[in-house]
């Protein structure tokens, strides 16, 4: 997993040719202005998902991890934390692989994320987004799904 600031994305774009898509698709959308919805990048290989919520309590938020994408998750407005843990021995309690997800139960650890910060989940990383800082708010994210080379 990576966590960073958007402007120090370009230390990680030599990771991957789809990578430095989903960075540059960061780095030149107004995404502030930007609708909600799905925009394709490079077919299904790069795509974005821009959404809005409001976050919640950890314990109302779901535990996921991926199998064919990494997941780009960068916060336009708001804050949010994300708990996060490495994939070891857990076992999920449901998964579907034809839509790329596992759901696990197990202990994670908060990292903040606020406005102009970015989150990379590779297949490794188990994550839990959507969790709120103090007390519930409106977060607009983009996650830019990236599939595996």
């Amino acid at each position: 997993m990576i966590i960073d600031k958007i402007e120090n994305a370009y230390l990680y774009s030599g990771l991957s040719k789809r990578l430095t898509q989903g960075f540059n698709y960061l780095k030149n959308t107004d995404l502030l202005n930007s609708p909600l919805g799905t925009f394709e990048i490079d077919g299904k290989d790069v795509f974005a998902i821009v959404q809005e919520y409001k976050t919640k309590p950890q314990e109302e938020c779901i535990i996921e991890a991926h199998y064919k994408y990494i997941d780009i998750q960068f916060i336009i407005q708001g804050q949010e934390s994300i708990g996060v843990t490495h994939l070891t021995n857990q076992t999920p309690y449901e998964v579907n692989k034809e839509n790329d997800y596992a759901f696990y139960k197990t202990k994670t650890a908060l990292v903040p994320l606020s406005a102009g910060m970015f989150a990379v989940f590779y297949p490794s990383d188990i994550h839990q987004p959507c969790i709120a800082v103090g007390s519930p708010e409106k977060v607009k994210k983009v996650v830019v799904k990236v599939r595996l080379d």
